[in-house]
């Protein structure tokens, strides 16, 4: 089986979509991660140095003069805090991070509460290093335990200057654990939201695709009877406009079905006349023999011309469904075949009354019990039910039909198996009595299919199955 990376169905485009956008929003959206974490590794670090920055801005407050502030700068001062005063500050990032102002944010709010008074600052730099002293990055991210925070800030000292600091400052013996943060990273940010997503969008496309589904059932239906019930109209507003067209498509269906109906039976009438006609003069030829052949060219017209109608008819389904008994209709079709001298015995019974139209699978049944008596004369019906579909087997001790080639094209109208293998005239019929079932079986959701009846290498008879789904 070939895996596709671009699924064949709708729903499964339309799932992949919306999961390959949410991972694509995630990918970009990403840096807000990194930011957080980046301003919450950087806490610690502002806080200390905010601490330290007040303590020394309270020390040189209480310095009574320059030369006292200068060796307190002096003293203070290591390589971990550079101190020293500078004539004028410089200007402030024009477009600082989001690291850059929430740390700004914190250390501004540290030195306010410690001393009690705000004091002007600004931050000109503050940024994690992982623990090679590099600058910390996105994969350094993942591998430093200790981040280190640089800071540079310049600060007003009231009365006394713009004092500028550089500060590096730890975590306080506190530690990240690598392993935890990818873990984090990993399966909080990306797995969970990646299946809670492809979770939602598989309910939510599946509900969206649900008139879908029902749009193909109804076509499939309607291509086995055109007088199925309509589609409800509701839904959101598209799914009520391809409704709407669909029942107008199957309406115009119906009208011309209808029309066509309407038409032949207007033709079988009209050519009515003409065969009287033709059938008193035959009755005046004075050959016997040729007003016998003419009498029987009429009669085949005539059983055409009834034929063709009902063939019509035959596969316009106008009645409700409603419970078959079909073990009775059986039995009365058995009991009307032994009353005119056949021998037709019955096997098994339906399970429960069948959901279908009446006098249409009566006609059907009926054609296939005609259709075994005239080739075979000894028929058996054989019934099946096992709760999904009714099997009904109708066979025959006829010569069957040896050509493989020909038991699908016997449900051809007009098509006659007899003929079509040697020659030989058929038997009485029109060639429409399967055509009429197999429309029918086809109009209950159902199939019709015929096979020679086997016994060794020897054909003996022919059995024509009828499979109707009990939900069809």
């Amino acid at each position: 089986m070939t895996f596709r990376l671009w699924p064949d169905s709708l729903f499964g485009r339309l799932v992949t979509i919306l999961a390959a956008g949410m991972f694509a929003g995630q990918l970009l959206t990403s840096t807000i991660w990194f930011d957080t974490h980046d301003n919450r590794a950087l806490e610690i670090p502002a806080r200390l140095f905010a601490s330290r920055l007040a303590d020394t801005l309270r020390l040189l407050d209480n310095a009574p003069d320059a030369a006292t502030r200068d060796a307190t700068l002096a003293r203070l001062a290591d390589a971990r805090y550079q101190l020293r005063w500078v004539a004028a500050p410089e200007p402030a990032p024009a477009s600082p991070s989001f690291v850059q102002r929430a740390t700004g944010g914190l250390i501004a709010g540290v030195i306010r509460r410690r001393l009690g008074t705000p004091v002007e600052a600004r931050l000109l730099d503050a940024r994690l290093r992982d623990d090679a002293g590099r600058h910390l990055g996105i994969l350094s991210l993942f591998n430093s335990r200790m981040p280190m925070g640089d800071f540079h800030l310049q600060l007003q000292v009231p009365n006394q200057g713009w004092l500028d600091v550089v500060a590096h400052e730890g975590q306080a013996g506190m530690h990240s654990e690598p392993g935890a943060l990818v873990a984090d990273y990993l399966l909080r940010l990306y797995l969970i939201r990646f299946v809670a997503v492809c979770g939602f969008a598989f309910v939510a496309v599946r509900f969206a695709l649900r008139p879908l589904r029902a749009f193909a059932k109804a076509a499939e239906a309607l291509g086995r009877n055109i007088y199925r019930a309509p589609l409800a109209l509701d839904g959101p507003q598209e799914v009520r406009g391809v409704a709407k067209s669909f029942n107008a498509m199957q309406q115009r269906l119906i009208d011309s079905f209808a029309a066509r109906t309407r038409f032949l039976a207007a033709v079988s009438h009209d050519l009515r006349s003409p065969l009287t006609r033709l059938r008193l003069r035959a009755e005046m030829l004075p050959d016997p023999l040729w007003r016998e052949r003419l009498r029987g060219d009429l009669d085949e017209m005539e059983a055409m011309l009834r034929a063709t109608l009902d063939a019509v008819q035959g596969i316009e389904i106008t009645e409700p469904r409603q419970r078959i008994d079909v073990d009775s209709m059986l039995a009365g079709l058995a009991e009307d075949a032994r009353d005119a001298g056949h021998a037709v015995r019955i096997e098994g019974h339906a399970g429960a009354p069948y959901p279908g139209f009446a006098r249409n699978l009566k006609r059907c049944l009926q054609n296939l019990v005609d259709n075994a008596i005239r080739y075979g004369g000894d028929v058996s019906i054989q019934v099946a039910d096992d709760g999904r579909a009714l099997r009904i087997v109708i066979g025959d001790r006829g010569p069957g039909i040896p050509d493989p080639a020909l038991l699908e094209r016997v449900f051809e109208p007009y098509f006659r198996a007899a003929t079509a293998q040697d020659g030989t005239p058929a038997p009485d019929g029109t060639g429409l009595g399967l055509t009429i079932a197999q429309g029918i079986a086809a109009a209950h959701g159902g199939t019709l299919t015929l096979r020679n009846r086997v016994d060794g290498a020897r054909i003996d008879g022919l059995d024509a199955e009828l499979v109707l789904p009990r939900e069809a």
